[in-house]
């Protein structure tokens, strides 16, 4: 989720006083530090919305972008949060994240491991299985631009897509 609310602080401020940023958090605890820090920041274009990524809370085709930080990795219906984030952004929308990408050989024992799940690691999808997630949702211009290795099975990677006009 958004968490203590910070890559939305820093978006709210991108967009201006005419724009407005969401954020996302299933947590009374994250939403109320967001909430604090939103306040200390001082930006008012801004609104954290309790809720899961798998049923985001705002009506179809209202807004331009959906950025994450590493919190795809972490659903269970990954194929459901691409069909959310698709359904939310307006046509020409962009959807920009980061996450973990694993090998396609990622071993079982890894993938198990629940040490690795809290690592964003287990719940990884492969390069081919985001690419073709983003594509049944109907985005387009997909790019995945590994960055570096954050396991000896995954890499970070910026996760780019749109949705067509």
């Amino acid at each position: 989720g958004s968490g203590g609310g910070i890559d939305v602080l820093l978006s709210a401020r991108r967009v201006g006083p005419s724009g407005k940023a969401f954020g996302l958090d299933m947590t009374d605890e994250m939403l109320e530090l967001a909430r604090s820090n939103q306040k200390e920041a001082g930006v008012e274009n801004v609104e954290f919305l309790k809720g899961e990524i798998e049923a985001i809370p705002l009506p179809d085709s209202s807004v331009d972008v959906v950025i994450s930080n590493c919190v795809i990795n972490l659903s269970g219906d990954k194929a459901r949060v691409l069909r959310e984030a698709a359904r939310v952004l307006r046509p020409g929308g962009r959807f920009a994240v980061t996450d973990v990408i694993a090998d396609p050989d990622m071993d079982e024992k890894t993938r198990e491991d629940m040490k690795e799940w809290t690592g964003c690691i287990a719940g990884a999808l492969t390069r081919h299985e985001f690419e073709s997630g983003l594509a049944g949702a109907g985005f387009v211009d997909i790019q995945i631009e590994e960055t570096h290795r954050v396991h000896d099975q995954a890499s970070s990677a910026i996760v780019r897509a749109t949705m067509p006009e």
